[in-house]
């Protein structure tokens, strides 16, 4: 063989030694450079991984965060209607409550004013029937000393009268 390498102009030894060479070399770019690159790409790929977990994990949360909220706010405007009919229904109760007692005070103060007037009406009957009752004893007292005749005695019930 070793003649075959002659023939073709290629020293054995020098071949040997440059394949001695690559292996080394070789050997050398594996441990220091294709390893540490193989290590730092699976490593990278390994975060990505873990990003795209981690992405899709909060797509998720947000997704129920979302429909959470979206439950709180249904439940809000149904607590919100609830209370305003509430609201009105108390107010309309109020409403008719104060009317109700309106109507009553205004009862109450239409019968004292009755009651009043009707006490009014009574005292000044009691004055007027005083004052005619005087007024009748002066017109009799002017009768009995007047009454000489029945001509003036005619005359004076005649004023008294008209």
């Amino acid at each position: 063989m070793q003649e075959l390498f002659t023939k073709l102009g290629i020293d054995w030894k020098l071949l040997i030694a440059q394949i001695v060479n690559f292996l080394v070399l070789l050997f050398v770019l594996y441990k220091f450079a294709y390893g540490p690159i193989v290590a730092m790409l699976e490593k990278r790929q390994k975060k990505i991984e873990q990003g795209l977990k981690d992405a899709e994990s909060a797509r998720k949360n947000l997704e129920k965060s979302e429909e959470k909220q979206k439950e709180i706010l249904k439940k809000a405007r149904a607590d919100f209607k609830v209370i305003v009919e509430k609201a009105h229904t108390q107010a309309e109760k109020s409403k008719l409550e104060i009317a109700a007692e309106a109507k009553t005070q205004a009862k109450k103060i239409l019968a004292d004013a009755k009651a009043e007037i009707g006490r009014e009406k009574k005292k000044t009957i009691g004055e007027i029937k005083s004052e005619i009752g005087g007024l009748v004893a002066m017109a009799a007292e002017k009768v009995i000393e007047e009454k000489v005749d029945s001509k003036k005695d005619r005359e004076i019930i005649e004023k008294s009268i008209s």
